[in-house]
């Protein structure tokens, strides 16, 4: 069965994209710690980042930079934060998390709840910014 991920990757569930290639795809967590934090991920479903192959995970972590340089352009930030959790679902994902302090990238805080009209614009100013 295909993990939430993959069905997000194949347009059966809906995100907020802010990046695609023809092996990687980055968008909006709907339960961010912050204000931009995005998922990146490959599209092959594989379940732990470091079971991936060394071809795949090195670009994953040049397209997960590529992305985090867009998102610095778009929200106020002291770094991108990176996070590996995979716990929660059985796709390899890493988070990209704007810092202004440690704090921001503690898992255990409330997260933020946007308006769909906010994800849609934070989501289409990374996406503009992604080179």
């Amino acid at each position: 069965m295909a993990t939430i991920f993959s069905r997000i990757v194949s347009g059966e569930i809906p995100s907020y994209k802010v990046a695609e290639d023809d092996r990687f795809f980055a968008f909006l967590d709907i339960n961010p710690l912050t204000k931009g934090h995005t998922l990146v991920i490959p599209k092959v479903e594989v379940d732990y980042l470091f079971d991936l192959d060394t071809e795949t995970l090195a670009g994953l972590t040049l397209f997960a930079q590529r992305v985090a340089k867009a998102i610095e352009k778009v929200v106020p930030c002291k770094r991108i934060g990176v996070a590996v959790l995979g716990l929660e679902v059985p796709h390899a994902h890493i988070h990209l998390v704007p810092l202004n302090k440690e704090t921001d990238i503690d898992f255990r805080k409330p997260k933020l709840k946007l308006t769909q009209e906010e994800f849609t614009d934070l989501a289409r100013q990374i996406a503009a910014e992604f080179k």
